[in-house]
């Protein structure tokens, strides 16, 4: 039973030590969500960090600021949208495809 159990751990220590290395490489990769016909973009991280926010200058009127926000915040949930899908992918790669609720990434 002891064996068993050392076996366990170790397998335990893997995962975990393989879940940070993935916490590192969703850090350096990225996605971006756009709106307005790209007017509005917004890149983030595979953490769903935000790192950068670019607008055109034909997007901003004066006039108009709630296109303005409405155009952003699409953006910025796409991005999010599309960082929350990466975690998941990269996770299922890890699992194998396991559903371990608790999991970062994973759905509860």
């Amino acid at each position: 039973m002891a064996k068993g159990m050392g076996d366990m751990i170790k397998q335990v220590q893997k995962m975990q030590q393989k879940l940070a290395e993935l916490q590192d490489e969703l850090e350096n990769l990225t996605v971006e969500g756009t709106s307005g016909g790209g007017m509005v973009r917004v890149v983030a991280n595979g953490k769903g960090e935000l790192t950068q926010i670019k607008i055109e200058p034909q997007a901003v009127d004066p006039n108009d600021i709630e296109m303005l926000e409405d155009l952003v915040l699409a953006a910025v949930n796409q991005a999010k949208e599309k960082s929350a899908e990466l975690q998941q992918e990269r996770m299922a790669k890890l699992t194998g495809g396991l559903n371990i609720p608790g999991m970062p990434g994973m759905p509860m």
